[in-house]
């Protein structure tokens, strides 16, 4: 299958706009030699990026960073790019957290770096940066991936290594997209974990088990015994149907392999021993990418 012509390597946000114009670190450490002086702007002449993947920031963790900044000032540039429908504005690619903070020390200018960036730059960049200094929760992180793959093209492999992150992380992060919204609401608000959630995934009723878990304080161990005894009444029950039942060792074959291959994967047995292996995409990219690696088996 002839695949699409790809945009510029993934990384190329932080790598060569990041790195190559400033590297400062929040913690008091000066700029290195070198690289590009900011400029200094208005800070209200600044404003969020619309399609920001980070979508909360956590409030001791801003009243934090504000007492730092009135103490020594911002220390790290924002990067930002003209406003697109706005004269005069400016559109913050990286560094949300950080005007936000300047705000709350009542700073009056904050330094900036400026670049010209297409909406598809800016939305990589802003998940990039946010991924690579772990800003997200594991479901924000887990749609920036999705978004990532869906928009740019990039696959798993190319994820993992531009972000320096394994592959089963990406696929098991992504795996949370497929528990309800309310399950993840939870992870986001950080009264599940990602490990929680993720033993949840397949189970017959993921938000009642959410609930039991929350309420009882349950381990991640805890909770994939409670998975497993959650799904088992539903075996039997399909069983008695003669309705595709699945068992306890055909459940993990599909979770193992879903996890090696990044998609979803699903195993129907029939009587007579015969069976069917079905394994979805979401794009022709993802279809391209498992015909990769089955050719390589």
């Amino acid at each position: 299958m002839a695949k699409a012509a790809k945009r510029p390597t993934l990384g190329r946000g932080l790598d060569s706009l990041i790195r190559e114009t400033v590297s400062f670190d929040e913690d008091g450490a000066t700029p290195s030699e070198g690289v590009e002086n900011p400029l200094t702007l208005p800070i209200e002449h600044l404003s969020p990026n619309p399609d920001q993947p980070r979508r909360r920031f956590g409030t001791e963790e801003l009243a934090s960073l504000a007492e730092s900044i009135s103490k020594k000032g911002i220390l790290q540039p924002i990067l930002v790019r003209p406003d697109p429908v706005a004269d005069d504005r400016y559109q913050i690619v990286a560094g949300e957290r950080r005007w936000r903070a300047a705000q709350r020390a009542r700073l009056h200018e904050v330094p900036v770096i400026v670049r010209s960036l297409d909406d598809l730059e800016t939305l990589e960049i802003a998940i990039i940066e946010n991924v690579q200094r772990e800003d997200l929760s594991p479901v924000e992180e887990a749609r920036g991936y999705r978004r990532l793959i869906d928009q740019f093209g990039h696959t798993q492999d190319r994820l993992a290594r531009a972000i320096g992150k394994s592959r089963p992380h990406i696929a098991n992060t992504l795996r949370l997209l497929d528990l309800p919204t309310s399950v993840q609401a939870k992870v986001e608000a950080g009264a599940l974990s990602a490990g929680h959630a993720r033993a949840l995934i397949g189970t017959p009723d993921p938000v009642g088990l959410a609930e039991t878990v929350i309420a009882k304080g349950l381990s991640v161990r805890q909770t994939e015994a409670l998975a497993r005894a959650g799904a088992a009444p539903t075996v039997r029950r399909r069983a008695r149907k003669g309705v595709g039942a699945k068992d306890a060792d055909t459940i993990d074959l599909e979770r193992r392999l879903s996890d090696r291959l990044g998609l979803k994967v699903d195993i129907r047995h029939q009587p007579d021993g015969s069976g069917a292996l079905s394994i979805g995409y979401r794009s022709l990219e993802q279809l391209d990418d498992l015909i990769a690696k089955v050719g390589r088996l």
